[in-house]
């Protein structure tokens, strides 16, 4: 009746261990890490393939390798420079400014734009 008792207090826990919002953590760091939801493959296998940091101008262009006018490509560019719209913004001197725009489509728009007029980098 013993090992009973104990192996439905384990299966309790267990089960209640499992639901909470907050993952394990061993020290400061999750024991697994999850990949969030909505990031983009494109933009992560560049710079996990070469091991080394890219360019922000390399992270653009590779955003270029998505169908256009697809909610994959807008993604791919938030995930370099997340948007922070605002509610008039000015017009887009730089690829940074693009994040500005909170129209979904003004942004792509200004973002295909930036990304396609910088230069071709060689990659080495």
């Amino acid at each position: 009746m013993r090992m009973i008792l104990a192996v439905a207090a384990v299966l309790c826990s267990a089960s209640a261990f499992a639901q909470t919002e907050k993952p394990p953590m061993v020290g400061d760091k999750p024991l697994v890490q999850v990949k969030p939801k909505g990031t983009n493959e494109a933009a992560a296998k560049p710079a996990a393939a070469k091991g080394k940091p890219q360019s922000i101008a390399v992270r653009l262009q590779a955003c270029l390798e998505i169908d256009d006018g697809t909610k994959d490509r807008l993604n791919c560019y938030d995930a370099v420079i997340p948007p922070a719209p605002k509610p008039k913004p000015a017009k887009a001197k730089g690829y940074a400014d693009c994040r500005f725009f909170k129209e979904e489509d003004e942004r792509l728009a200004c973002f295909n734009g930036f990304a396609e007029s910088i230069p071709k980098l060689p990659k080495n």
